[in-house]
This record gives structure tokens, sequence and C-alpha cells, in this order.
């Protein structure tokens, strides 16, 4: 009885491993190139083209693709199953693998059961639980023969190139964009470019405006300081006390500025008739001279 229950713990500790190593194999598989529109590239073992997908093994151990799933529908994760026992699910040490999306299973485990076109771009990699998606992407409209690829095998970066490498590499081999050019691209009239410009220019302007204020500040209240300390170092000056005798010449100035009386003059102009209505500026009898008098002497008589 012992001895059969050693048999079991054992077989049960073999599953739970082989189950985790597997389950930590299968999560470093990434889907790496993907072509929507096949006239003149990836020819199949029946010699026709398709939509292909390339899975990397980045891990570096093989890994068995067997019952996990592909799909272009999110709400269909189970859509296409990886049969088992088949040996072309394997991926060694950082190699890879092309599936093709052509609706034809019946040409065998890399022939899927749904197709890609402009409309029909996300595809997702399932775990064998139907559940757990290990990567996906969504390849934006592509023309004839280009593909959607990492730049670095299983690196997060992704670019549309001409060069296609199915089973092979990435690196080295697809055409990559300069940053300068990615933005000249993606601002052709330079106005993003002027606004971040001015931005930087403004930024910086408050920046050094806030730390000149700063050490304005800062000084001001040092020249405060240097000058209270200078302050407190001098006796307080007094003022002299005001005698009573000056209090009581202002007073009585005031008093009798205010109870001294004055006359009153009338501001009413009068005025009265002239007897002469003429202007004597007019009259002769200004003009002529008086006649002296004339003395009269009266002799006497003799």
């Amino acid at each position: 009885m012992k001895k059969l229950l050693h048999i079991t713990f054992l077989i049960a500790g073999i599953s739970i491993v082989g189950f985790v190593v597997h389950a930590q194999n299968v999560e470093d598989l990434r889907i790496n190139e993907v072509m929507l529109f096949n006239s003149d590239n990836y020819v199949d073992n029946f010699g026709q083209r398709s939509a292909w997908i390339e899975i990397m093994n980045t891990g570096y151990n093989s890994v068995n693709m067997e019952n996990c799933y592909l799909t272009n529908d999110l709400n269909d994760l189970k859509k296409y199953r990886i049969p088992s026992g088949d040996p072309i699910s394997i991926i060694p040490t950082r190699q890879f693998i092309v599936f093709l999306a052509d609706m034809k299973t019946e040409h065998g485990t890399l022939h899927l059961n749904f197709t890609l076109d402009s409309i029909n771009r996300f595809i997702a990699l399932v775990s064998s639980n139907g559940k757990t998606i290990l990567d996906s992407v969504t390849v934006p409209l592509l023309g004839s023969n280009q593909v959607y690829a990492r730049t670095t095998d299983g690196g997060p970066i992704w670019c549309t190139s001409q060069y296609t490498t199915p089973n092979s590499t990435n690196e080295g081999q697809i055409e990559k964009t300069s940053p300068s050019e990615a933005f000249g691209a993606f601002d052709p009239s330079g106005f993003i470019m002027a606004i971040i410009a001015m931005s930087v220019v403004f930024i910086s302007l408050i920046f050094l405006y806030r730390i000149f204020h700063a050490i304005g500040n800062a000084n001001q209240r040092a020249s405060r300081r240097k000058k209270a300390k200078e302050m407190a170092g001098q006796p307080i000056a007094h003022e002299d006390e005001v005698a009573g005798e000056v209090f009581a010449a202002i007073s009585t100035a005031l008093y009798l500025y205010e109870t001294d009386k004055h006359d009153y003059e009338s501001a009413i102009i009068t005025i009265e008739r002239v007897s002469k209505r003429y202007s004597p500026w007019s009259s002769k009898i200004y003009g002529l001279r008086e006649m002296p008098p004339r003395i009269i002497q009266h002799q006497p008589k003799r």
C-alpha cells in the first residue's frame, strides 16, 4: 500500500513539474513577423502563397507548441488548436516556425483555419488552457509583400518593411528608420516641431525667472537682516520734549486767528450815471486856453 502511494506521489510530482516547465517554456513564444498579402514571397510545400505568421522561441530551451491556439478573433481564443503528437510543433532554442493563414488545414499542422486580410488583422497566440494570451498584435494595413515585424527578434518595437525573413532572424535584415526620418514622416509640415521648440524656450524662461526671483528675494532678506543687526547696535534716538510755553503760544495764536473780527466788504459793483453824457475827449472847451484874469488898478484921485 505504501509502495503504491509512493508511486502515485512520484507520478503526480513528475506531472506537475512537467506542466510547470512546459508552461514556462510556452511563455517564451512570441509573434515575430506577419505578412497579410503574399503575391510574390513565401511559398509553402504545395507551391502556394498565402498570408503567414512567424512564431519565435525567444528562450534557450526547446518549446512544444502542441495544444496551444492561434486565432484572429478575440472572442474565439480557441479558433485553431495546434495538434499534439506532431514533431513539427517543437521549436528549438532561438528558432522560428511559420504558420500559413490559408484556410487549408488538410495540408498539415502549419495550415490554419482562418485567413488574414485588410479586415482581419488581429492575431493572438493563446496558451493550452485556452484563456491565457501569450502574445498578440494588430497588424496595420500593409501593401503587397510587406511585413509587420519586430526590429529585433522578440523585441518590443515593430516596424513595416519590404524585407521579409520567414523562418530566420529579423536582425540586420529589417530596414530601420532613423528617429529624425520617423519624426519627419510624422510631422511633415514642421508645426509640431515649432510648438515643441517654443515650449522649450518659454519653459526655460519661466524656469530662469523663478531662479532669479528666488535669488533676489534671498538677497533682500539678507540685506534686511544685515540692516537690522546694524540698527540693533546703535542707540535709539529720543525726540526732545516740547516745552509748555511753545504749546501755549501756538494755542494763543490759533485762538486769536479764529476769534478776530474782520470787515467783510461787499462784492457788489454800483454804476452811477454822470451828469455829462458827452465824452470829454471830444469837448473843445477843454482844449482852449483859459484867459488870465485882468487886474485893474485904480489910481487915487488927486
